[in-house]
């Protein structure tokens, strides 16, 4: 049996709806970085910006769903530092983690572009290490597909609302 590291329960605001997503897992890629690093004394060099993506099917921990394209659709970028994902002690927090939960939530909104072309329905998110291709680092499953359409508001992650908890 696997045991999840990081479970990502998360809301993606859609005009004015809201979605929860479901407990995500980290990749493949990610778990095998994290190992080697952790147990095997390897060098692992942390991203310094994630790339967040949205999917119209559903992936596995080997790989996001079939992204989104076209309609000026593009992956947004989230800069890795205390400003913009909050401690373990406290949502919004900026200062190094405390906390015992092991939980981190985005301490700034998540914002789309605006779609110029229907994208389809969107039923996942990923993040990566890169604006195009790269490598998956986790993925989440809305708990409510929601469709896309040209001209609907700009999708976007409200603040707090992507949390990320390594179990423990």
């Amino acid at each position: 049996m696997k045991t999840r590291l990081l479970q990502l329960p998360a809301v993606l605001l859609i005009g004015a709806l809201s979605l929860t997503a479901q407990a995500g897992a980290l990749s493949d890629y990610l778990e095998n970085k994290i190992i080697d690093y952790v147990f095997r004394g390897q060098t692992f060099t942390a991203p310094t910006t994630t790339y967040f993506a949205l999917a119209t099917t559903s992936g596995n921990d080997a790989g996001c769903g079939t992204e989104v394209s076209g309609g000026s659709y593009t992956r947004v970028a989230v800069t890795s530092s205390m400003a913009n994902w909050a401690g373990t002690q406290s949502a919004g927090s900026t200062t190094a983690s405390s906390g015992t939960g092991g939980t981190t939530s985005n301490n700034a909104t998540i914002t789309f572009p605006a779609p110029t072309a229907s994208w389809g329905t969107v039923v996942e998110y990923c993040v990566f290490d890169a604006s195009t291709a790269g490598n998956l680092l986790f993925r989440a499953a809305l708990t409510t597909s929601k469709t896309v359409n040209n001209g609907d508001a700009a999708p976007s992650f409200a603040a707090g609302s992507s949390t990320l908890q390594i179990d423990n």
